[in-house]
Parts: C-alpha cells; structure tokens; sequence
C-alpha cells in the first residue's frame, strides 16, 4: 500500500462518519441552491437567452456615448437598460424586478439621478454601477448580461 492508498482510505472512513455525513450533504444542498439560481420557492427571474449586438455610433443609441449614459433595449425577460459604467465598460441588466417576479408589474426604469433603477410596483431601487439592491424589499441583485465593447460595438450576452 503506497503513501496516498492510506489517505483516500482515512477520506472514505472520515466521510463514513455520520457528522462529516451531514456536513457533505449540506455543502452539496448549499452547491445546488448556488446552482439552481433560484429562492427557495423556486421564484426567479427567467432565463432567457440574450445576444445581441449594437453600435454605439448609431444615433438611435446616442446616449451611451458619455459615461453614466444609459438606454433601454427589448430583450431578455422584460427588457434591458444599458448603462455606460466608464470609457469601455457597459453594464447590461434584465428590467424585470427581482423582488417577487412572477408579479407581472415588477418592472425597473431608471430614475432622473441617471444611477438608480426603481420598481414602482414594489419600491425595491437598485444601483446601476453593479445592480445591487440600494433599497428593499428585493434582496437579490438585478438579473446580469455580460457585455463586450471593442471601441464601437457592444455586445450584450448570456
């Protein structure tokens, strides 16, 4: 029996243990909850499949072209609002609120500040630099696109 035959068998007995057990079948609940994305009622905002690419040199997108600029696109579950987060950084977020979203008003439009996004259904705000929650009820942060930018076109995707 070699060196590392002795500490797969100490793994196997300490894992035959009934506390380490437990303690395995949480950490692999806890990985699957992770996985899943969903709350524990099984509410989510829904996966939709989004890829789509604009230029930011066309005047229907003008808005994006100073830093803090944002605009809305159709796409996603609800629509997504684009916000320029710096020179070649976009942010990309699902519009439907995260607070309860099976609520068919859950909806976020950004307000005059031009940085938070609000739901005036629920009155959760959310803060567009990194769509985290700024005020509750809503917990979990707005539904995220990833975004490439490569000077002139934005690619927004999942």
């Amino acid at each position: 029996m070699g060196k590392t035959d002795g500490y797969w068998t100490c793994i196997s007995v300490r894992l035959m243990n009934p506390s380490y057990s437990k303690v395995v079948f949480f950490l692999l609940a806890l990985m699957m909850q992770g996985v899943t994305g969903c709350d524990k009622d099984g509410n989510a905002v829904p996966s939709v499949p989004v890829n789509m690419v604009i230029s930011t040199t066309d005047p229907e997108f003008n808005d994006l072209n100073a830093v803090g600029g944002w605009i809305y696109l159709t796409g996603g579950s609800r629509g997504i609002v684009v916000y320029r987060f710096s020179i070649d950084e976009f942010m990309a977020y699902d519009r439907h609120c995260t607070y309860n979203p099976s609520d068919a008003c859950g909806l976020v439009e950004v307000d005059q500040s031009g940085v938070i996004a609000e739901d005036a259904c629920c009155g959760s705000k959310f803060i567009l630099t990194d769509g985290t929650v700024a005020e509750g009820p809503a917990e979990v942060p707005l539904k995220y696109y990833q975004t490439s930018f490569d000077g002139n076109l934005l690619h927004i995707y999942n």
